[in-house]
């Protein structure tokens, strides 16, 4: 018996884990993408990759998980570059990308 309520524990808690990751690659896409259109660039792949990880405490005191984001963009069509995204939870906390659309992500984060 406490076997079970161990596994399902564990369970439990991989299931939330998962469904928070997907939540946060979900706002990272929409982020990427919209900064893309506001710079007026194509957004390639149409995804983000996870490159990174950490603990880090909010605003509020308590420990989140920033999570960093991946993905590409051209200008012309023909060149890639990289753009960054960084989450705290689900609030934006960083961006790196086309140089057109910081401006708009700035406005995103207020």
């Amino acid at each position: 018996m406490p076997t079970l309520l161990i596994l399902l524990i564990v369970g439990a808690a991989g299931f939330f884990f998962f469904t928070a990751a997907r939540a946060a690659a979900e706002r990272a896409t929409e982020i990427g993408r919209d900064a893309c259109e506001a710079a007026r660039v194509q957004w390639l792949d149409q995804s983000v990759h996870a490159i990174g990880m950490r603990l880090r405490r909010k605003d509020n005191g308590w420990l989140g998980l920033e999570r960093s984001f991946r993905f590409e963009y051209s200008e012309d069509g023909e060149s890639r570059h990289i753009g960054r995204v960084v989450l705290l939870g689900d609030k934006l906390i960083g961006f790196s990308g086309p140089s057109r659309a910081a401006q708009a992500v700035v406005a995103m984060r207020q």
